[in-house]
C-alpha cells in the first residue's frame, strides 16, 4: 500500500517530510516495506513552494525487521513482507486526516496532494515531472482510471508531485537523513555548532553537500521556519545515522532516513541549444561567442552557441567565486553547461560547467618597428594601426608583435559552491564516493 503526498508545505513553515513522519505515526499497525522516499521534481518550475519535493512511503505486512531508519517517538524499522492487508479505504481516511491537519492551507501556493493505491504508476510521470511540466488533467485522468484514492486541496497541483513521485523507479539515488525541532522551537534560530558540521564533513566519507567551505558556513540546515533541524546527504544510509551523535546544539526530538533522487541531476536533459524552452533543465554544447560580462548585483553573463542557435548563459551573485571561473572565458572556448532556462529573458542559469577547449590567447608584446628608421612605432588609437613619429610611415594593426600567452583558465569540470547548489544537481565530488553499488528499479 502507497501513500503519496505533495505540496504540503509553504515558504511560511511546515515540510512534507514532516508530515511523513506523521504519517509513519499513525499507522502503527502497518509495518514499512522500503525507507520513506523523498523526491525532487523539476526545479525550474514557477509555482513551487520551497524544494519541490513529494514524498512516498510503502505500507505493508512486515515478516522480517531489517534496517533501523528513524525514531518518531518510536524506532522505525523497515521490513521485508507482503502486501497489506488492510483496506485501502481506511488507509485513505485516516493518511487524510493527517493531511489536513498538518497542511499550511493558509498559504494561496499550497496545493496538498494525496494518493493512496496498491501500485506503481508507470515511470514516464516521473521522467516528464522531473524534466519539464506534467498537466493536471492527464494525472487526474489516470488516477481514475487506475483506481487510486486521491484527493487534492485548493489548486491540487499536488496531485502531480504526488503520482510522479510514486513512479519513481530509482536508478541513481542518495540518501538524506532529516531531524526534526521540537514543535515549541519552530520558528527560533537554530543551535548547529558550526564546528561539529565541519567535523561531520570531514569524517563523514560518504556525505556530501554538508559544510560550504567557500562561504565557511554550513549548509545541512534550512533557513525556514519549518520543522526540520538539519539533513544530512550522502551514499551510505547507515554512515549518515553517526550525524546524530556528531552534531551538538539543539537536540533533535525525530529523525527519519530518506531514499531520495538528490543529487543525481535527473532533471537534466541534453539537447541542441535551439531546443531549450523555459522551465526545463538543458545539457548544452557550444562555443563561447562573446566576452563575459559583469552587470549590477554581480551577476555574470556571456553568449554561446551551436550549429542550430544562440543562448545567453549566466553565472549568477549567489554562485560567488564560480563567477570568477566564468569570466575567464573567451570568445572560442567549447564549453559544456549544465542549467535550468529561464523564461524572460532567456537565460541558462549555470550549474556545471566542463571546458572542453580552449582557444589561444593572442597578446600583442609591443609595437612594430618602423621599416625606415627601426624605432618603436606609436599607436594612432585603438584599431586604427601605428606610425613612426620621425618618418611619418604607417603600419596596420595586424603588424604588431604578438605572442601566444598561457591561460588562467583550465579544460575541466567546474562547478557552483554548496550554498548555491540545487537539491537535483550533482554534485562532481559523488563520482569519487557515492557512486551506487547496485541499481533499484522498484
Amino acid at each position: 500500500m502507497f501513500i503519496a503526498i505533495d505540496d504540503t508545505d509553504s515558504k511560511e513553515g511546515m515540510c512534507t517530510t514532516f508530515l511523513a513522519t506523521e504519517l509513519i505515526r499513525e499507522f502503527t499497525d502497518h509495518s514499512l516495506l522500503d525507507y520513506p522516499r523523498l523526491v525532487r521534481l523539476n526545479p525550474n518550475i514557477p509555482w513551487k513552494t520551497r524544494g519541490n519535493g513529494a514524498v512516498v512511503i510503502t505500507l505493508g505486512k512486515g515478516k522480517k525487521q531489517k534496517d533501523h531508519i528513524g525514531n518518531v517517538e518510536r524506532d522505525i524499522f523497515i521490513y521485508s513482507g507482503e502486501q497489506s492487508d488492510k483496506k485501502k479505504e481506511d488507509v485513505f481516511k485516516r493518511a487524510k486526516g493527517i493531511v489536513e491537519r498538518w497542511s499550511e492551507f493558509d498559504s494561496e501556493r499550497t496545493d496538498p496532494g494525496l494518493i493512496v493505491g496498491d501500485k506503481r504508476p508507470p515511470d514516464s510521470f516521473y521522467h516528464e515531472a522531473v524534466k519539464s511540466i506534467v498537466e493536471l488533467d492527464r494525472v487526474k485522468q489516470h488516477l481514475k482510471k487506475e483506481n487510486y484514492l486521491f484527493k487534492g486541496y485548493q489548486g491540487e497541483r499536488g496531485l502531480i508531485g504526488a503520482l510522479a513521485a510514486l513512479s519513481w523507479r530509482p536508478q541513481d539515488f542518495t540518501y538524506e537523513l532529516l531531524t526534526y525541532r521540537r514543535k515549541d522551537d519552530w520558528g527560533r534560530p537554530r543551535d548547529i555548532p558550526k564546528k561539529d558540521v565541519m567535523e561531520l564533513d570531514r569524517k563523514l566519507q560518504k556525505a556530501f553537500d554538508s559544510y560550504d567551505h567557500e562561504e565557511e558556513e554550513q549548509s545541512i540546515a534550512p533557513n525556514s521556519p519549518c520543522p526540520v533541524l538539519y539533513g544530512v546527504r550522502g551514499g551510505d544510509p547507515d554512515e549518515l545515522k553517526e550525524a546524530i551523535d556528531m552534531i551538538g546544539g539543539e537536540r533533535p526530538q525525530r529523525w527519519m532516513t530518506f531514499l531520495t533522487n538528490q543529487g543525481t541531476d535527473d532533471h537534466i536533459q541534453e539537447m541542441s541549444i535551439s531546443k531549450t524552452e523555459p522551465w526545463i533543465s538543458a545539457k548544452v554544447k557550444g562555443i563561447v561567442r562573446s566576452e563575459p560580462y559583469t552587470i549590477k548585483g554581480g551577476h555574470v553573463f556571456f553568449k554561446m552557441e551551436d550549429k542550430t542557435g544562440k543562448i545567453t548563459a549566466a553565472a549568477y551573485e549567489p554562485t560567488k567565486s564560480f563567477r570568477e571561473i566564468v569570466k575567464k572565458l573567451m570568445p572560442g572556448d567549447k564549453v559544456e553547461l549544465w542549467g535550468g532556462i529561464r523564461d524572460e529573458p532567456k537565460t541558462l542559469n549555470i550549474e556545471k560547467m566542463r571546458v572542453i577547449k580552449l582557444t589561444e590567447k593572442i597578446v600583442k608584446v609591443s609595437n612594430p618597428e618602423c621599416s625606415e628608421c627601426g624605432k618603436k612605432m606609436s599607436s594612432m588609437g585603438t584599431d586604427a594601426g601605428y606610425r613612426c613619429k620621425r618618418c611619418r610611415t604607417k603600419a596596420d594593426e595586424d603588424q604588431a608583435v604578438r605572442k601566444e600567452a598561457e591561460r588562467e583558465l583550465r579544460e575541466g569540470l567546474y562547478e557552483v559552491p554548496v550554498s548555491a547548489r540545487r537539491h537535483l544537481s550533482k554534485p562532481l565530488i559523488r563520482d569519487n564516493i557515492c557512486r551506487s553499488t547496485s541499481r533499484r528499479s522498484s
